[in-house]
């Protein structure tokens, strides 16, 4: 269950419930609820992943694993671990990020992709140019 801290009656509830859980020897799991990024947040960095791609002939899809994740931003993604005989490789998803961390990732790539590739990705406000952008991704398709 989802508990508001700014409603009262929500904390007075969370903390019966945590007094009940714990009083009857329960087990139990307390997380923490972070802001999802918003749908916007995540369409700007589809584009740029993808004008990315449309550049540099690579798809889509291995620019996000292979350069989005692993060059740019491993110290967010990666989540891998020694296990007893391998190295087991994990790579979390971007959709476990909230907002905050989505924004320093794209702000990484966008630097990685001016200085290491030369390529100008816009900003999110810069509307004329990413419609442009989507235009030509749209016209590329067929390689990504």
């Amino acid at each position: 269950m989802w508990y508001n801290p700014e409603n009262k009656a929500d904390v007075q509830k969370a903390i019966d419930k945590i007094k009940y859980l714990v009083m009857h020897n329960k087990v139990f799991e307390i997380k923490e609820k972070r802001k999802r990024r918003s749908i916007s947040q995540n369409s700007y960095l589809h584009l740029i992943l993808g004008w990315f791609a449309v550049q540099t002939g690579y798809t889509a899809e291995e620019v996000k694993q292979e350069i989005f994740k692993k060059i740019v931003n491993p110290n967010t993604f990666y989540e891998g671990e020694f296990g007893k005989f391998v190295k087991i490789e994990r790579w979390r998803s971007t959709a476990s990020l909230d907002t905050a961390e989505l924004s320093l990732c794209i702000e990484r790539f966008r630097d990685y992709s001016s200085k290491e590739a030369g390529i100008y990705l816009p900003e999110p406000n810069d509307l004329t140019l990413l419609r442009e952008l989507e235009i030509q991704i749209e016209n590329n398709k067929q390689y990504l």
